[in-house]
């Protein structure tokens, strides 16, 4: 009886000792396919910032990865081409020229967002895109922009934004962080079973 005590003793504790790894790990596994840049042909800005995105990927520009860039994220609803929205005027405002940027107002999931620019890559001839957003985005943007590109020639590149907020080791002890990582969670599981 000692031995099966001290058995399940050792098993409970392996078990609870995964689970803190795993959960310490978390802000690692969703920002590992975070890449540096590379020349590109078109630059991805996702929405869903307040616009961290948007001087990320106008610092890009700036440095010659690309000479284009597309904004998506933006509710066509509310859009309409000859005034440009905030986004679009933080990034001229950066230094991007208003004839280098392209709005995808139509996409409203990283799904639309990754097929719908592939769309634009095949007609544009472009092969190759850096897209940017936030850290704990990645692994997300990863299995969704590998799924929505196979069988191409496309690649892509995520190129992470630098935020203040985020560390993977200690993504739990930051509230922003502790949030993005849940949804991501939760998101990648609904991906998983839609897509």
């Amino acid at each position: 009886m000692k031995v099966f005590i001290k058995l399940t003793v050792i098993f409970l504790l392996s078990v609870c000792s995964a689970v803190i790894l795993f959960c310490l790990s978390l802000g690692f596994i969703v920002s590992q396919h975070a890449q540096n840049p590379e020349k590109s042909d078109v630059i991805i800005v996702l929405g869903g910032d307040n616009g961290l995105r948007v001087r990320k990927g106008a610092e890009l520009y700036k440095a010659g990865y690309a000479s284009h860039v597309i904004l998506t994220g933006i509710d066509e609803r509310f859009y309409h081409p000859d005034h440009p929205n905030w986004r679009e005027r933080r990034m001229i405002a950066l230094g991007v020229p208003k004839n280098a940027i392209q709005v995808d107002a139509k996409s409203t999931t990283t799904w639309e967002e990754a097929e719908n620019t592939s769309d634009t890559m095949e007609e544009q001839g472009w092969k190759r895109a850096m897209v940017v957003s936030d850290p704990p985005h990645m692994l997300r943007l990863y299995l969704t922009w590998s799924k929505a590109l196979e069988g191409s020639s496309q690649k892509f590149i995520l190129v992470p934004t630098n935020p203040i907020w985020w560390n993977p080791l200690f993504w739990w002890n930051n509230e922003k962080s502790f949030q993005f990582v849940m949804n991501e969670i939760k998101k990648n599981l609904f991906y998983a079973i839609i897509y």
